[in-house]
């Protein structure tokens, strides 16, 4: 029997024919290469693997501790809070940033001509934007006994799946942002949108009156909203809206974001 092939296409080749096998192994290569680079960029994994978990440990133990022990739900929202605030940074950052880099010195441009599968370049910063969720989570789930939080076995599956899924409309936001502006530009860029999401959705603090109808503007107030339900702290909206959201948000961005791309590279 003759092995199954996929149709993919290079600019060295002019289309060709690769093997189901190979296929899959070019997407687990530049995956595991691109997750290795960013754990051994002390300047992108030490803040978005550690930080979240210790600024849990600053709030919700050592300053506002004793205060928990007497409200649960507090204690779920500040747990809530940081464990966001660590989910979207690796893939608004690892996006946002590195596209914008890569594009303006080349490698995008080198990898087009390169034997591999043309989407092979995203989806290895998607999995690792997802494998970095998934490490915050567990450092958050690692803490949980100190900040006096008792989670049941559901409720961890539950958050973590939220954490780990929620990472991509953040993934498409930050190539959004990669598509468009230069590797000088990038940074400011992505640090006031981020900063933006976690501010005025109420991410940390309840925001004044007269913002919250912007609220739900921000991907952050819906999936924080989604980690409440998880968790059973009372939210608002229903799960469907807020799921609809964030899945409009991915596709819409990623799809601008694909088609600049392909048009100017």
């Amino acid at each position: 029997m003759s092995a199954i092939s996929v149709q993919i296409s290079s600019p060295l080749e002019g289309g060709a024919l690769m093997p189901a096998k190979r296929l899959m192994r070019a997407y687990f290569i530049e995956a595991k290469y691109e997750t290795v680079r960013m754990l051994r960029t002390p300047a992108f994994a030490i803040p978005f693997l550690g930080l979240p978990a210790l600024l849990y440990l600053l709030f919700g133990v050592v300053i506002f501790g004793a205060a928990i022990r007497n409200d649960s739900n507090a204690g779920l929202f500040i747990f809530a809070a940081f464990a966001l605030f660590g989910v979207m940074g690796p893939g608004i950052f690892g996006f946002g940033m590195v596209v914008a880099s890569e594009r303006e010195h080349g490698l995008l441009t080198l990898k087009r001509a390169l034997p591999m599968p043309p989407p092979a370049y995203l989806v290895a910063k998607l999995l690792m934007a997802m494998l970095f969720a998934a490490i915050v989570m567990a450092t958050m789930f690692a803490v949980t006994p100190l900040g006096h939080l008792h989670l049941y076995v559901g409720q961890f599956f539950a958050l973590a799946a939220v954490g780990i899924l929620g990472a991509l409309p953040f993934c498409a936001i930050g190539l959004f942002i990669g598509v468009l502006a230069t590797g000088r530009s990038a940074p400011a860029f992505v640090n006031i949108i981020y900063q933006m999401m976690m501010h005025l959705s109420g991410l940390f603090y309840p925001l004044p009156k007269f913002l919250h109808a912007i609220a739900p503007v921000w991907p952050t107030y819906h999936l924080q909203q989604l980690f409440f339900r998880a968790v059973g702290v009372p939210s608002q909206g229903n799960s469907i809206t807020h799921i609809a959201v964030l899945v409009a948000v991915t596709l819409l961005f990623t799809l601008f974001a694909v088609r600049r791309l392909a048009r100017k590279g």
